[in-house]
């Protein structure tokens, strides 16, 4: 009892060294448009990263307000494609841009830390990627704000989704990505199997690993393969932080988005459609920038496989139809919402 208190003790100090750091890297944010006196009480606030995302942000912008997101908070890091100007073009988007190192803030994570704990108090939050889709029981039939309401009834604070990696049968470039395009189009086959579960004791997270990246990219070195699990949608709370990505948050309390007692939560599935013709380019440019976790080591293993022309496809893989499907196949759950 006393070693639990002490470690819970810790990690509210580490999470408020977190808010430090948050509050010390917003210096290197600046206002692009800042359309935030728009948010409402009750609104559904997505926050995202991006560099040279112009091809992508199309239909992700689409893909989101569809599902009932209200208002977009986007941290630009410098990028040269115009999809900056993009962005803040958009009503419904405010965007700050980030000169500073995005390995320096911690993957980005520092700056949507501190515009989360400024913006997002007391509203469900999302944070994605612009190549990350989210996925959630009924969710071809019910808008996101259903299930933020049975969350909220349910007195549930997190939600969680499992990274599921998108990809094309053949060569990543054989078919052109169009902007605006539904990349699921392209990339629309995925692994049914191949995963491996671990639980991290210390911040109550399970650790998922395998997929496509791991058999293709890290077939020698499975445990270096990037981890699957997120916890994208949270009621967010002035207090809570992110500690990587969205794989770990504080308190630890909102990583137990699983059932340890024979039941299932219900969870989701974020659709990654990292794999279209523009991943070789992508690859290059971030494997030269060096801005990735462990000295860019997944761009390196990318950019090695890359060369080779790989098609991800395999006899094993499945084509994606809809979040049933997903159910059906133990990747999420509906739980106990019907």
């Amino acid at each position: 009892m006393i070693l639990g208190a002490w470690t819970s003790y810790r990690l509210r100090i580490q999470r408020k060294r977190w808010h430090i750091r948050a509050r010390r890297k917003s210096r290197e944010l600046t206002v692009h448009k800042d359309r935030t006196n728009q948010i409402k009480r009750g609104d559904i606030l997505l926050f995202s990263t991006f560099r040279n995302e112009d091809v992508r942000l199309p239909y992700f912008f689409k893909y989101y307000r569809d599902l009932g997101v209200d208002h977009f908070i986007m941290v630009d890091n410098e990028s040269d494609d115009g999809g900056g100007e993009y962005a803040a073009m958009q009503p419904d988007v405010s965007v700050w841009t980030a000169k500073g190192s995005y390995r320096r803030s911690r993957f980005g994570v520092d700056w949507l830390n501190y515009l989360q704990r400024k913006y997002a108090d007391g509203h469900w939050t999302l944070v994605v990627d612009p190549d990350e889709f989210f996925v959630y029981p009924f969710c071809d039939t019910r808008p996101i704000r259903a299930l933020t309401d049975w969350l909220d009834a349910s007195d549930i604070r997190s939600f969680g989704a499992m990274l599921l990696d998108m990809y094309p049968k053949g060569r990543l470039d054989a078919v052109p990505y169009k902007k605006g395009q539904d990349p699921i189009e392209i990339a629309s086959w995925f692994d049914s199997g191949n995963y491996t579960f671990a639980k991290n004791h210390l911040y109550y997270n399970l650790w998922i690993q395998g997929g496509p990246r791991a058999r293709m990219f890290f077939e020698d070195e499975p445990w270096r393969a990037p981890a699957l699990n997120k916890t994208p949608l949270i009621k967010w709370d002035k207090n809570y932080a992110y500690v990587s990505s969205t794989h770990m948050v504080l308190p630890r309390g909102l990583n137990l988005v699983y059932d340890e007692w024979g039941g299932e939560k219900a969870s989701g599935i974020l659709l990654h459609a990292k794999f279209l013709d523009t991943f070789g380019e992508k690859a290059a440019e971030e494997l030269s920038r060096g801005q990735h976790y462990a000295s860019s080591q997944e761009y390196k293993a990318y950019a090695e496989g890359i060369a080779q022309h790989p098609d991800l496809w395999c006899k094993w893989s499945e084509k994606y139809i809809n979040w049933r499907q997903l159910e059906i196949l133990g990747l999420m759950s509906k739980g106990n919402w019907a």
